[in-house]
């Protein structure tokens, strides 16, 4: 569509998840050799996790390492383990605005601070009778790109 007002610019994260994050980085970290980056927390959002990256630079992509806090409580980050995809944007703001006006359900919370600090919003896995469209399954992150990454992937 030629009316859309931002472009994805490609992947910033893969979210993988299980009971014990231990266990993933055991093979994210050990076996396939990706670096730890950080750590990150939220009880509102039920999750304890570890930042392992691949690449370096404004290329660099995250694989986030999570578990839940609670595996009673939601959300439960641990199923899918496919927990989310992260896709680059470089005008967030007008990509969820247009989004929106087209019948794509974006998830409770709205934009905000992501993990990482960079800006990032949800489409939400399932559509409803309001919102048509939606992730089929799959929770998709919007990123806002920072300027080195527009720079690196336009």
């Amino acid at each position: 569509m030629s009316d859309r007002p931002f472009k994805v610019l490609g992947i910033q994260q893969i979210a993988v998840s299980g009971l014990d994050k231990n266990r993933l980085r055991t093979l994210w970290v050990d076996m396939l050799g990706l670096e730890l980056s950080g750590s990150y927390q939220s009880e509102s959002e039920n999750v304890d996790e570890d930042i392992a990256v691949v690449g370096s630079g404004p290329l660099k992509v995250e694989v986030d390492l999570m578990q839940p806090l609670d595996p009673d409580k939601k959300p439960r980050v641990q199923t899918p383990p496919l927990n989310h995809v992260g896709l680059w944007v470089d005008d967030l703001e007008a990509a969820v605005a247009w989004l929106q006006t087209r019948g794509v359900r974006i998830a409770p919370g709205g934009i905000r601070k992501g993990a990482s600090g960079f800006d990032i919003c949800f489409i939400h896995p399932k559509a409803d009778d309001e919102f048509p469209i939606a992730g089929e399954g799959v929770l998709i992150e919007l990123v806002q790109a920072p300027r080195e990454v527009r720079d690196a992937l336009e």
